[in-house]
Order: C-alpha cells, then sequence, then structure tokens
C-alpha cells in the first residue's frame, strides 16, 4: 500500500529532491536553491510516497504569487517505481492540499521527453496549455562572441553598478506581460521581487547584465546557477523596454552572458523558451543552442 505524507524534516526534503532529479536529471538543483524557491512561494506542498518505507516518488505543489487562482504541480515517480499507484496517491494528495485552499485548477508539468508521464495526466483530464522548447549551447565548442551594444548603449554587470536594483524592475513590470505563459501574472512589488528573483543563492551580480542608456536600465539578462552542477549555467530571464526592441540590445546581452559563461569555466548553458517566443529563440538559434529536453504544461482538475 502506497503511504503518502508530507516531508518531516531535511532527510525527507533531501530524498523529495532526490526522487524530482532521478526523474528529470536534466534540471538539476540543490537544496539551498530548493529552499530559496519555497520560500518565494504564496504556499506549497512538498509530499513523499512511499510502499513499506521506501520512497517511490515525490510529488510537490506550487501557489505562486502572480498566479492565485491554480496551484502547479510536479509529480515526479521515477521510471523503474512507475505502475505501482505512487503517481496516482501524490496526485490525490495534492489535489485534496488544493481542494482546502479552494483551488480547483492544476497546471501540470512533464519532461517533453516522457511520454508515459504525459499518458498519465491525459489520463486524468488534462489537455496542453503550451510547451517550452528547452536548448542547450556547448561552451567548450565556440568562441566567445563579441558584445556588440547599439549606439548609446552600455553593456555592464549588475555588480558594477548595484545601485541599479530599481532600474532593473523597471525593465521587469514592462516586460514580463509579454513573455509567452505569463501575460496573466500579478507582478510582485519591489520588495518581494527583489527577495525572490534577485537575491537567492543561485542569483549572483556578478551573472546579471544590464543595458544602460546613460543611467536607465533599458534591458537585463541574468543567469540561475547552481551548486549541483556548477558547470552548468541557466538562462532566467531576458527582458528589453518594449520602446528598445530590434535595436540589438537582447543580442547584445546574450553574448555578454555567453562571453562571461566561457570566461568563468563554465561548459553548457540552458534554458526553455515558450514555442511561441519566436525572437529569443531565433537568436538562440543565431548563437548555436541546440535542441534540448523541453516542459509541457498541462492544464486540468483536481482528482
Amino acid at each position: 500500500m502506497v503511504d503518502v505524507t508530507p516531508i518531516a524534516d531535511d532527510a525527507d526534503e533531501k530524498l523529495s529532491l532526490d526522487a524530482y532529479i532521478e526523474t528529470w536529471p536534466h534540471d538539476s538543483f540543490a537544496i539551498p536553491e530548493l529552499q530559496a524557491f519555497k520560500a518565494g512561494l504564496t504556499d506549497h506542498a512538498d509530499l513523499l510516497a512511499r510502499e513499506d518505507g521506501a520512497v517511490l516518488g515525490s510529488g510537490f505543489a506550487a501557489l505562486f504569487p502572480g498566479f492565485r487562482d491554480r496551484i502547479t504541480v510536479f509529480v515526479t515517480v521515477p521510471a523503474l517505481n512507475r505502475r505501482r499507484g505512487a503517481g496516482t496517491a501524490l496526485y490525490e494528495a495534492l489535489s485534496r492540499w488544493a481542494h482546502e485552499r479552494g483551488i480547483e485548477v492544476v497546471v501540470a508539468v512533464v519532461a517533453d521527453n516522457d511520454p508515459e508521464s504525459l499518458a498519465f495526466a491525459e489520463r486524468r483530464g488534462f489537455v496542453g496549455e503550451r510547451r517550452e522548447k528547452g536548448v542547450s549551447l556547448d561552451l567548450t565548442a565556440i568562441e566567445a562572441p563579441v558584445i556588440e551594444p547599439p549606439e548609446g548603449v552600455e553593456i555592464v554587470s549588475w555588480a558594477e553598478r548595484p545601485e541599479l536594483a530599481h532600474g532593473i524592475y523597471d525593465v521587469s513590470v514592462e516586460a514580463s506581460p509579454d513573455v509567452p505563459g505569463y501575460e496573466d501574472e500579478e507582478h510582485e512589488p519591489f520588495d518581494a521581487w527583489f527577495a525572490h528573483e534577485m537575491s537567492g543563492p543561485s542569483d549572483k551580480p556578478e551573472a546579471t547584465f544590464l543595458a544602460l542608456a546613460g543611467d536607465e536600465v533599458v534591458g537585463y539578462a541574468k543567469f540561475s546557477l547552481t551548486t549541483a552542477r556548477p558547470t552548468h549555467a541557466y538562462h532566467d530571464l531576458t527582458a528589453v523596454k518594449r520602446a528598445w526592441r530590434g535595436r540589438g540590445v537582447a543580442r547584445a546581452l546574450k553574448a555578454a552572458q555567453i562571453a562571461w559563461a566561457k570566461a568563468n569555466g563554465f561548459e553548457e548553458l540552458r534554458t526553455q523558451n515558450d514555442e511561441r517566443n519566436e525572437p529569443i529563440r531565433r537568436l538562440n538559434a543565431e548563437f548555436g543552442y541546440v535542441a534540448a529536453i523541453g516542459r509541457i504544461f498541462l492544464r486540468g482538475p483536481l482528482a
């Protein structure tokens, strides 16, 4: 019989993360980044499924500050533990958790190379909502690109201009609604945004790049870093104010990121972009990024 319980301590949290990484090995991160992620949520559930004491899988539900009408769930059961009832038990437990909070909409995330998990969700009434295409760049196989910002624009690291946090925030507020999949997200106030998006263990000022026109931040790009895979960096967000788009600002920011990562010993860059986000997908392709594992977002009911 499968028993589902909330994580009880640090050891359980590690078991939950281990099940996630075994199911999503391409998406590794460490406990400090996980804890920072949880701290940025309005609420969350972190569950383990066991059978006779052995962990079969984990389930995580996230209630994001910007999407208070739905939960986003990850049911992660490694391949060898499937078809033993763990996925169903986790889905039912996460559904009860959501119902207790008055939430009736579930967004499930599955890797696009995992047809078994996709079929599991579809059998329970989930339908595809959107897809993010994964890409990666092998830094060991390329030379550092030339950074060529448009006239009147300078590319610097945030570490060089730490006083410009409010300028970065202004770009985020303007650009975030233009990212496919996040059109309806309610943006956080400055203090919460700064704490959750810019100050975690994966966020480094020296790995965040700003496009400046004088003292105005007109764009920025940041990495998400992890001690779980220190030779890999993950693109977090590239954002440019609307009036400055189409001039090469994003290209210069991306070039600065790639050059910095290569100079600092990173071997691979990864990201996912909504398949509708043609400008950034085209830019990545021009820099030599190739197809990697992506994500499928499905919307469905509670159990």
